[in-house]
């Protein structure tokens, strides 16, 4: 009978391409892959793996047991699941959560005292990661549930043994300190009102850069950018200084305190964020009651 952890290992190679990437995303030793490789083809009597420069491929076996590992791994999962529902459905034991930083920050954090309140038994184990590598490690079952958000309005592409749903809608403000003269219009802010000030932003290739750089589509001059800084705490504080604004989505926001308020936009920046997971760990009572404190379906 073919070993669940060698076939594992086998399709995180085959993901990644070389046996240390695939060590670093299962937690073992480069070492430890290989030997479930090689236990694998003593298994099946034939070989799966080839040299391929400093990386590997399938062999045509490797490449037919990779695609039949979904079936297997979704299987040994109903399996978990029946015997959870037998067992009254109580949500227990680790679940393997992995989310970009705001979401942790802005929908995990909140929730993990109403979780452990309702479900004593059950322990997250939070990951960060960006959406595209986050829905990764849940379809090769290094995680068990993520909160991803789209790019620009565009969602990340949705393997086809995943389902998801939305739990939240972020929204993006205008953050200053309290004496700068935008903090007196105490209204949505117009392209011509954020005309001439500095601001602070995020790092080009963000989803927020790209909220940012659309403010000023069509103005007649480049914004003044002082800053680029991915952390959005540091954000505030140099905002704090007075020298600067910042855009900055909700999620990613502490309580402003008394120095700094937030404006918002006529049209509001916003990203969908959405929890994503196996189909096959649909009935998962640990998942729904992640799910049940995050949001409801939409």
């Amino acid at each position: 009978m073919i070993d669940v952890g060698a076939l594992r290992a086998l399709r995180s190679v085959a993901a990644l391409g070389t046996l240390a990437r695939a060590a670093d995303e299962l937690g073992f030793t480069a070492s430890a892959v290989s030997q479930q490789i090689k236990r694998l083809e003593r298994q099946v009597g034939v070989p799966v793996l080839a040299q391929a420069g400093r990386g590997v491929v399938l062999t045509p076996a490797g490449q037919a047991i990779v695609d039949s590992a979904p079936e297997v791994f979704q299987a040994l999962e109903r399996c978990a699941e029946a015997a959870q529902s037998v067992s009254e459905g109580a949500p227990r034991g680790v679940l393997r959560v992995v989310a970009f930083s705001t979401g942790v920050r802005g929908l995990l954090a909140p929730a993990m005292p109403r979780l452990a309140a309702r479900c004593p038994e059950l322990r997250l184990h939070i990951t960060e990661q960006d959406p595209g590598q986050a829905l990764h490690s849940v379809e090769t079952g290094t995680a068990d549930l993520a909160l991803v958000h789209d790019a620009d309005g565009l969602p990340a592409p949705l393997p086809p043994a995943l389902t998801q749903h939305h739990v939240h809608t972020d929204i993006g403000d205008v953050v200053m300190n309290r004496a700068h003269p935008l903090a007196r219009l105490d209204r949505p802010l117009k392209s011509a009102d954020l005309a001439g000030h500095a601001w602070v932003t995020s790092p080009p290739g963000t989803v927020c850069h790209q909220w940012f750089r659309r403010l000023f589509a069509g103005a007649p001059a480049d914004p003044d950018v002082r800053h680029l800084v991915d952390d959005f705490a540091t954000q505030l504080s140099l905002v704090d200084s007075g020298d600067v604004i910042a855009l900055v989505p909700r999620l990613a926001r502490p309580p402003l305190g008394e120095g700094l308020v937030a404006r918002p936009l006529p049209r509001q920046p916003r990203r969908e964020v959405h929890a994503a997971w196996r189909r096959s760990a649909d009935a998962s009572p640990s998942i729904r009651a992640v799910l049940a404190e995050l949001g409801p379906r939409r």
